[in-house]
């Protein structure tokens, strides 16, 4: 019952991939095979070549009365990916609300003459994940299957259309509107929010554009250069492109070079003439420094003269040790964190899982990211009735060695959400096969569990040169299954060190994977019209005859 899931990406990873040569290996597998309930289909994948050395993890519960449909060592770790995302995100949503906001505000420091302020303008960062720049006119964030930050690793990343700097361009209207229109002084990003901690992608309390740039080419003709466009285009930046066009069905090949400070991008290589605009990446290496210099082109734009150079490093030296005594004369207000949660999970967003963690510690007053994860312990214990050390984490996105899961532990955590009143506004959260997300890049056509199957997949791939070929140290995939009826299922299905010889090889595991889901899915469903068809005809009562 092979789904056409092959229409999937073919590229290096899957999103919420990790692309690193991991050191760790996956557990040595108990002496018992508990396969004797799967079925022949679900047993055949596991059997496969590929997986002669490798772990495989398996756990469905109907969460309505508790019962195990499917369990294949469920309280064993795995390696997980991404999949520690439903834990990150499970504690900022409870943490912080789903309704929460961030309050981005801007201060006026010295001394005010009519439009004129003598002193400082200070925007004091609050570890908005977008500033804006994903924000629909209808309120939600915005997002596409394969989002912008992983260009420079999966071809086919698109950006959305929205305006990265739309926030920064509103705090400048809402700071002309003050009456301001001149700034004898300096504009200074106040980032003492949080400090950011060591881990990958760096989360820091000002993020415009996800920090980064990004660089988009597009073929003309054989022989001409490619057309270039970029954004945010904020000084100093600049960006050179020496990318040519190539005849079609030609190698596109581009790479990206840039000074020490990131400010001078060069683009190079080839492109095909029949490509699509290829998209690649370059990171603000200063996001205070570029957010400062945005902002007062900003403010320029919005009629509001700053005598400070626009560029340059940002002075956070002048900072006050409050605000006490000065005005705000502007906000931004974010969407509220379930959108940022949706974008997380769907695109598997490394930045804001990593920022979540930052986000929490802060909301508990403490400016140390790490201060995160008792939150969520606490919160996996008290309220949603989970073991923690079902979990080991350092990390928000689940790109660090010592991150593990148990199915036993997040089928619990994705059950505890079913008890809660954003059941719904959770799960629809997650990637939907073939509709939203990841997920939308997979089981697109002919396929029974398109929009049935809600989950969070996670990729650990690296390269293991004592054999020459791929180790796919981890490829799972937790969430929800929903049976024709509206029923739903949570489960886990994951394979712990896999190999392969080459890149379809990789591709054939995620496959595996994913199809595992769908056969799960769809023995749900009809496991549900069986029950449902064995159930005995109700008969109406017989009337109450009354004088």
């Amino acid at each position: 019952m092979r789904s056409t899931i092959r229409g999937r990406l073919r590229a290096w990873g899957i999103l919420g991939v990790t692309l690193a040569v991991v050191a760790g290996t996956a557990a040595a597998a108990p002496a018992e095979d508990p396969r004797g309930d799967l079925s022949p289909d679900i047993t055949a994948i596991m059997n496969k070549p590929a997986y002669k050395h490798a772990q495989w993890g398996l756990l469905e519960i109907d969460p309505e009365d508790g019962r195990v449909v499917h369990s294949m060592y469920p309280d064993q770790f795995f390696m997980p990916g991404s999949t520690v995302k439903l834990i990150t995100i499970s504690g900022a949503w409870h943490a912080l609300g789903p309704d929460h906001r961030f309050t981005t505000p801007v201060n006026a420091i010295g001394v005010r003459n009519g439009s004129t302020l003598t002193g400082n303008l200070a925007l004091v960062a609050q570890g908005d994940l977008t500033m804006g720049g994903r924000t629909k006119p209808d309120g939600s964030v915005d997002f596409t299957p394969i989002d912008h930050t992983y260009a420079d690793d999966v071809p086919g990343a698109t950006l959305t259309p929205e305006d990265p700097l739309a926030g920064l361009d509103e705090i400048a209207r809402q700071v002309r509107d003050s009456g301001i229109t001149t700034v004898d002084g300096d504009v200074v990003i106040d980032p003492r929010l949080f400090a950011p901690p060591p881990i990958s992608p760096q989360p820091t309390p000002l993020i415009i554009n996800d920090n980064v740039i990004d660089l988009l080419s597009t073929p003309t003709t054989p022989g001409q250069p490619a057309q270039l466009s970029w954004r945010p285009q904020v000084a100093p930046y600049q960006v050179t492109s020496e990318v040519r066009t190539v005849d079609a069905g030609g190698t596109t090949d581009i790479q990206v070079s840039a000074s020490p400070d990131g400010t001078n991008i060069t683009l190079s290589g080839t492109i095909a003439a029949d490509s699509k605009p290829a998209l690649k990446i370059s990171p603000v290496q200063d996001p205070n420094a570029f957010g400062r210099t945005a902002l007062i082109e900003a403010l320029g734009r919005a009629g509001v003269t700053v005598t400070a150079p626009p560029t340059g490093p940002n002075p956070v030296g002048t900072l006050p040790a409050s605000y006490a005594g000065d005005p705000q004369v502007a906000a931004f207000f974010s969407p509220p964190y379930r959108e940022y949660a949706k974008l997380i999970l769907n695109v598997s967003h490394n930045l804001g899982a990593n920022l979540a963690l930052c986000n929490i510690a802060v909301g508990r007053g403490s400016s140390n990211c790490f201060d995160g994860f008792p939150v969520i312990h606490d919160f996996l214990i008290g309220t949603a009735n989970v073991d923690p050390t079902q979990f080991q984490m350092a990390d928000g996105r689940g790109d660090v060695p010592v991150d593990r899961v148990t199915p036993a532990g997040l089928n619990q955590l994705l059950a505890y959400w079913l008890r809660t009143p954003d059941a719904d506004a959770f799960r629809t959260s997650l990637p939907i096969l073939g509709v939203s997300g990841t997920g939308a890049l997979f089981c697109t056509t002919d396929c029974p569990a398109k929009g049935k199957v809600f989950a969070k997949p996670g990729t650990i791939i690296g390269f293991d040169q004592l054999n020459q070929q791929l180790a796919i140290n981890a490829q799972t995939y937790a969430g929800y299954l929903e049976a024709d009826d509206g029923h739903l299922f949570t489960f886990f299905v994951g394979v712990n060190g896999a190999a392969a010889p080459g890149i379809q090889g990789f591709f054939d595991v995620n496959d595996d994977v994913d199809e595992i889901a769908v056969i799960l899915q769809q023995e749900a469903c009809a496991e549900r019209s069986h029950r449902k068809a064995a159930l005995p005809a109700i008969r109406p009562s017989a009337p109450v005859l009354r004088p």
